[in-house]
């Protein structure tokens, strides 16, 4: 997975009935835009994340 600053990320909820996430990359950590990724979400919380396979890089 890769992804520039800037670029939104969606997390889809892990149980039925459970809402996903989405923020925005504010720093890339990793080389040639790997993870992890310090996110802002639309709560204003800030996160370090390595994303899984319930993630989607959107430009």
């Amino acid at each position: 997975m890769q992804a520039n600053v800037g670029d939104r990320i969606l997390i889809q909820g892990k149980t039925v009935g459970q809402a996903g996430q989405a923020g925005e990359i504010i720093e890339v950590r990793g080389s040639e835009g790997e993870p992890p990724y310090l996110v802002r979400f639309e709560d204003g919380h800030e996160s370090l994340i390595f994303p899984g396979p319930d993630c989607m890089i959107e430009d």
